[in-house]
């Protein structure tokens, strides 16, 4: 009997517990406007990879030169394997996991995942840093975008400062803004494929035009290279460069929020397919581009080619393509960061998923069968028909 009674009141306390964190999570992610439109798992997949092979693919060659052949393709590998392993962990423990599918209202950010264990301190430091990740990733493609569409166009880079400027502002606006602007990631899915094609083909361009026969002639045969470059003492900072060529956490749960009819199985197809298509583009490009140049491989192996040749400008335009397509990625991570600071996650200014109107803008925007508003939603109409 005392055991008993022992059993009932850990169970009551556990319950009793477990409803305060019920009603805490409530509060939190009932804040979130989500989104009206869903993609497919290839529109997912299309949109996580794009978020993945963005700035950070043209530094692959650099990443090896740093850290040896060998160890950077292992590192690859290892970074590939810890990125699908995260991004699983993280949507599946916040959508999947028992305790969180209890709550009455679902985990869908980051910060909310990270304000269960660490309160408000852990919401904030996760927002800080998708922020940090967001806007410095955005700065580093309209830089890139200045440096090689104007070139492209004739304008060299120290020289027309004026016309340079003004061709950036131009595809900003004219470009980047309305994709930035749209409400869903799942409208970036078209953009996104248009990018990772363009990768694709970036990465053929690349394998194709680098002197990898002279070079590896030069310095004694391929065999010679496989033995004598396997692991540099500048290891760690080619190991800093892979993780965040690959770093796609931060926009993990937009991307799973936009999947259509979100499974464990299917957001494990999601990252797998993205992870691995996004791995072997780096791999390809980091080892044919490596072994073009060797010791004389720059950050950023475009920059190897001559400059106004053929294959120089084909490359960079590849690369523009690519940055203006993935610049609404990180667009998207800074604007939610924004919003859920000053808006308490209100994309549509009315008024959030308050307590009050939380069963009637889920009618709304997700149909009366989703999250258990519907049945209570459906009495009342019925009531005020009768």
């Amino acid at each position: 009997s005392g055991s008993g009674s022992g059993s009932a009141n850990g169970t009551n306390g556990n319950n009793g517990a477990l409803a305060t964190n019920n009603t805490k999570m409530k509060h939190q992610g009932s804040q979130l406007s989500l989104p009206k439109k869903k993609s497919s798992v290839f529109g997912a997949s299309s949109n996580l990879v794009n978020s993945i092979v963005g700035a950070g693919i043209i530094g692959i060659p650099y990443a090896l030169r740093m850290s040896g052949l060998w160890a950077g393709l292992f590192l690859l590998l290892l970074v590939g394997l810890f990125t699908d392993k995260s991004l699983r962990i993280l949507i599946e423990q916040a959508s999947f996991h028992p305790r969180f599918r209890s709550l009455p209202a679902p985990v869908l950010t980051f910060e909310d995942l990270a304000s269960y264990p660490f309160g408000k301190f852990g919401s904030g430091f996760v927002l800080f840093n998708m922020f940090v990740m967001a806007y410095g990733a955005m700065v580093a493609y309209l830089l890139i975008i200045k440096d090689t569409v104007p070139t492209v166009m004739g304008y060299e880079h120290g020289t027309h400062l004026l016309e340079r400027n003004f061709i950036l502002i131009l595809v900003s606006l004219l470009v980047m803004l309305p994709l930035s602007m749209q409400r869903d990631m799942a409208s970036l899915s078209i953009t996104s494929t248009i990018s990772v094609a363009a990768d694709v083909v970036l990465v053929v361009f690349v394998a194709a035009y680098s002197p990898i026969q002279d070079t590896v002639a030069t310095n004694g045969g391929i065999g010679r290279i496989m033995q004598t470059d396997s692991v540099h003492s500048t290891l760690f900072v080619g190991l800093g460069i892979l993780s965040t060529a690959m770093a796609c956490q931060h926009s993990a749960f937009i991307v799973a929020n936009s999947l259509n009819d979100k499974t464990r199985r299917r957001w494990k197809w999601v990252t797998n397919q993205s992870i691995a298509l996004a791995a072997v583009l780096c791999a390809i490009l980091g080892v044919c581009g490596y072994l073009g140049f060797l010791d004389d491989t720059q950050g950023d192996v475009l920059n190897n080619f001559p400059v106004g040749s053929v294959e120089a400008d084909g490359a960079r335009i590849l690369l523009a393509l690519t940055m203006v397509f993935t610049y609404p990625m990180e667009s998207f991570v800074a604007r939610h960061v924004l919003i859920m600071l000053v808006h308490n996650g209100d994309m549509d200014a009315r008024g959030g998923f308050t307590p009050e109107n939380e069963s009637k803008l889920a009618d709304e925007e997700l149909g009366d069968d989703d999250y258990g508003h519907g049945n209570g939603a459906g009495d009342d109409d019925d009531d005020d028909d009768n």
